[in-house]
Parts: structure tokens; C-alpha cells; sequence
């Protein structure tokens, strides 16, 4: 074919290529790329993902850390890294950022185990799976020995603070206006608290644990007894000290309500050693003759009736049994073998028996050993 007398444009249309022929050439390029970003992109984030999620060891399994209200997202990753737990804080800071977790973190102490994630650590932040710590007051301890427990479990005071807390009868007065302090109203049980309790809490705590306790159908079961409802806390108070096994306190109750009744001394020795406590001259001998003669209001072997207050913490069982003693006609008991249980008698004579016996008892034992 005669390619003469064509223009210039004409062989430059003929050999420019096609417009069409570029565009997918470029858009098969951009998509590649899109591809390949976002593939990368996933990756990163399941790398990231398996990192913060794999277990570490670590050296604060037996620590607290405390994440005050208003702590920045930044500062509770130190904390980790810190501790231990947090080996790749920007990873993790990073992950936070991305899925919005990091807003859901929430106040209070943490303990966490090892091996422990960085993302099990988060996620029991974001739970609000806060540590509490544990205090326990048995049945039967006085003001005396939970202000010791509590100052060496706690650490919120010292002994002498906490009793000095306990001088302050208001959170029961309500109740018991007849009471001086809070000497067995301070419930016996498990108590959890943080960093952030205060040895007032912890007081007040008990005192509403026992308004809980003590319904206003055992106040008006006392006052059918004739009793206020201190006076039956004391007689209570003086029922766990005297009972090791719990089939038998409604049984003791009825000794003290029928000595009451007919006006005998109750002649209790607890009360004379919470008497020589209160004196602070109590030697741990409950057999030192100058203990049972103290002159004490609390001492019932000198002072007829009730004493003027508690003498202990007593728990619910003790508590229904002064409210529902036994119906009996036993005026006296005394240990019998080396199980806790009492013999009960109603004669003086019989009494004299059952103490002849125990005291028999206790010499063959010293002679075995």
C-alpha cells in the first residue's frame, strides 16, 4: 500500500497506542497494591495479636497493681511493662488505639498469675476483675484479739488505733443504746477490702454486718424474753465462749437463763477472763485464784446477773441460742472428757459429782503423759 502523501498526524495516530489499552494496566496496578497493603496490613495485625497474646512468665504474680480513676491508657501499659507482663508496650498500645478497648479500662487493684498475656491482663481490666483482699474474724474473739488480727492482716492501723475505733458505740447505738463500745457487735466473718479501704470502713463493715445479722424479729423475740438487745448479745457473747460443741448451746443458754431467773451468780469463767483482760493483767492461766476474785462488773462469780456489756463476738448460732434456749431445768455444767462436752446437772450435789470426775480425769491424763 502507497503510504506517500499521508500526514505526520496520521502516522502518529497510527502508532500511538490505545488509551483503552492503558487503563487497565493501571487499575490492575493500584488493585495489586491495595491488595498487597491491606494483606500486609492483616498480617501486621495478626502478628500484633499473637504477640500480646502469648503468655509470659513474670515476676509480680504476687503484687497489686493499682490503677487509680483517671489513669491514662499510656500509664496502665507502663505499669504492665513495669510488672513484667508487657514485653511490646507500642504493640499493645497500638492494638488498644485500633479496636477501641483502650476506653474501657476500668479502676481498682489487680493481682494478675503468671504466666498471664498481655491481652488476658487487658482484658481483666476492661472486666473491672478487681482484687479484693480477705480478713477473717472467728467466732468468740473479743475487741482485743480483732483488733490484733486486723492490724496484722491489714495493715490500715495500728492496734491501738483500731481499739480506740471500737470506743466509738454510734454505728450501733440505734440498736443498743445501752452499749459503751462496739464489744460483740462487730460480727465474726470474712471481710474483703483494697487499698483503698480504711480502718473505719472496716469497723463500720463489721457493725452493719451484725445490724444485717440481728433482724428485727430476734428484737422482738428479746423483748418477749424481757431482754433488751444488748442483754442478749451478752448473753450470747458469754454462750460462745462457753460452748465447743454446737448441739449443746442451746443447752447452756438454759443454765444461765434458769440461774438468772432464780437470782444464782452465774459464775462463768470467761467472764472473770475478759474481766483480768480488761484489767491487762489476764496471764493466760484461767486457774490463777486472784482472776476468779477480781472485783469487776464483768466478773460472775463475784457480780450477780448479767455483765454490764459483751464479752466477745458471738456468731448467729450463739445468738438463737440465748434468744431459744432449751427448755430444762439444769442449773449446771462442767467439761466432761476431752471431746469439748459439758455434763449438765440440777443439784448442787450432782454438780459436785460431775467435778469430782473431770478433776479425776485431768489426773489420769497428767499421769499417761
Amino acid at each position: 500500500m502507497n503510504t506517500k502523501g499521508l500526514s505526520d498526524d496520521a502516522s502518529e495516530k497510527q502508532i500511538a497506542p490505545s488509551p483503552s489499552r492503558k487503563r487497565p494496566v493501571r487499575r490492575y496496578a493500584i488493585l495489586f497494591l491495595l491488595v498487597l497493603t491491606i494483606a500486609g496490613g492483616a498480617a501486621a495485625f495478626l502478628w500484633a495479636k499473637a504477640t500480646i497474646g502469648r503468655a509470659v512468665e513474670h515476676p509480680s504474680a504476687d503484687k497489686i497493681i493499682t490503677i487509680e480513676p483517671g489513669t491514662s491508657t499510656q500509664s496502665i501499659i507502663d505499669s504492665l511493662r513495669d510488672a513484667g507482663i508487657v514485653r511490646h508496650p507500642n504493640v499493645l498500645k497500638i492494638y488498644l488505639r485500633i479496636t477501641g478497648r483502650g476506653a474501657h479500662l476500668k479502676a481498682g487493684d489487680y493481682k494478675f498469675e503468671s504466666p498471664i498475656s498481655p491481652l488476658q491482663a487487658i482484658d481483666k481490666i476492661i472486666r473491672g476483675d478487681v482484687y479484693f483482699e480477705r480478713v477473717t474474724i472467728p467466732e468468740g474473739f473479743d475487741r482485743f484479739d480483732i483488733a490484733e488480727t486486723l492490724a496484722a492482716r491489714t495493715g490500715k492501723a495500728s492496734q491501738k488505733e483500731f481499739l480506740r475505733l471500737m470506743e466509738d458505740q454510734t454505728p450501733i447505738l440505734r440498736l443498743a443504746p445501752e452499749t459503751r463500745n462496739l464489744e460483740g457487735y462487730l460480727f465474726p466473718d470474712t471481710y474483703i477490702y483494697t487499698s483503698k479501704t480504711t480502718a473505719e470502713d472496716l469497723i463500720q463493715a463489721m457493725a452493719d454486718r451484725f445490724k444485717e445479722v440481728f433482724t428485727p424479729e430476734w428484737t422482738a423475740r428479746a423483748a418477749r424474753l424481757g431482754l433488751s438487745v444488748h442483754q442478749v448479745i451478752t448473753l450470747a457473747s458469754i454462750i460462745e465462749e462457753e460452748a465447743r460443741v454446737p448441739d449443746e448451746r442451746a443447752r447452756i443458754s438454759s443454765v444461765f437463763m434458769n440461774r438468772l431467773r432464780k437470782g444464782m451468780l452465774l459464775a462463768s469463767d470467761p467472764t472473770f477472763i475478759y474481766a483480768a483482760k480488761l484489767a491487762g493483767d489476764y496471764d493466760g492461766n484461767p486457774n490463777q485464784p486472784r482472776h476468779r476474785r477480781r472485783d469487776s462488773r464483768y466478773n460472775t462469780y463475784v457480780y450477780p446477773g448479767l455483765p454490764p456489756g459483751p464479752i466477745a463476738s458471738p456468731g448467729r448460732a450463739s445468738i438463737e441460742a440465748a434468744l431459744y434456749p432449751e427448755d430444762s431445768d439444769y442449773l449446771y455444767f462442767v467439761v466432761s472428757g476431752t471431746t469439748g462436752r459439758h455434763k449438765f446437772s440440777r443439784t448442787a450435789a450432782e454438780h459436785d459429782l460431775a467435778v469430782a470426775e473431770y478433776r479425776d480425769q485431768q489426773r489420769r491424763q497428767r499421769q499417761q503423759q
